[in-house]
């Protein structure tokens, strides 16, 4: 399969082998667990943009509203958009059969997505999408190319073109390129500044969606390694006592 560039074809393969070898895809998230205000927002952009067609059915409203400081009425009034209750998890409203005759495939539920892919990989692909017209849905990810996921977030983001350095050979009508970035071919609602912080703010809420104990795990951490130090130190003191008369 091929994409086309400036008007030259160019294969789907040496996007991959670029982004493998460089690494120009991929971005770091930079997201903060700790940051309540995030992951409130993260938690919005989700149910809007994420949910008709993505569950995270390992994460509970309710678990949701104690750990994001949201009262059950706000969870249900701004969270909740089907006749879900809130002790239910976040699942997803869209009948399978119906989204894997959309999209070719089942959308994959993304409790665990940034445990098993990456915050980085997460964030790097929803930054991704660039026009295709050889693409069903006319956009492609460079990411994940030939991704069956539309790009939902277009009218925040806008729409851009992959961009690429490269020879071209004219007798065969193709070209030997490497990704150089992207460029925007349509602004969307958001600045690329504002983009890039609402995407942040969604990985942020699926990282924590993907272990929502990580925060207090980390505390209780702390607390476990002063002890073992305390313990350590009583320990070595009590060993000199013992062995102090011995020559």
């Amino acid at each position: 399969m091929v994409l086309s560039v400036s008007g030259l074809a160019v294969g789907v393969a040496g996007v991959a082998q670029a982004a493998s070898a460089g690494g120009e895809f991929i971005t770091p998230a930079n997201n903060d667990v700790a940051n309540l205000a995030s992951l409130q927002r993260g938690a919005r952009n989700f149910v809007n943009y994420c949910s008709g067609c993505h569950s995270a059915k390992y994460l509970r409203y309710s678990r949701l509203a104690a750990d994001l400081g949201l009262s059950d009425e706000q969870v249900m009034g701004n969270l909740i958009f089907t006749d879900a209750r809130i002790h239910d998890t976040m699942r997803v409203a869209m009948a399978p059969d119906d989204s894997a005759n959309w999209f070719g495939v089942t959308p994959p539920d993304l409790s665990l997505i940034t445990r098993s892919r990456g915050t980085d990989y997460v964030y790097s692909f929803l930054r991704s999408f660039y026009e295709d017209p050889s693409r069903p849905t006319g956009m492609n990810n460079a990411v994940l190319p030939g991704t069956s996921m539309p790009h939902v977030l277009w009218d925040l983001q806008g729409t851009q073109t992959a961009v690429y350095d490269g020879e071209s050979d004219a007798a065969h009508n193709t070209v030997h390129k490497k990704f150089k970035g992207f460029e925007l071919a349509r602004a969307g609602s958001l600045s690329p500044q504002e983009f890039d912080e609402f995407v942040r703010d969604t990985v942020n809420f699926l990282d924590y969606a993907g272990e929502p104990m990580q925060l207090q795990r980390r505390s209780l951490g702390v607390r476990v390694l002063v002890f073992l130090l305390v313990f350590f130190v009583l320990a070595y003191l009590l060993k000199k006592e013992y062995w102090k008369d011995v020559k």
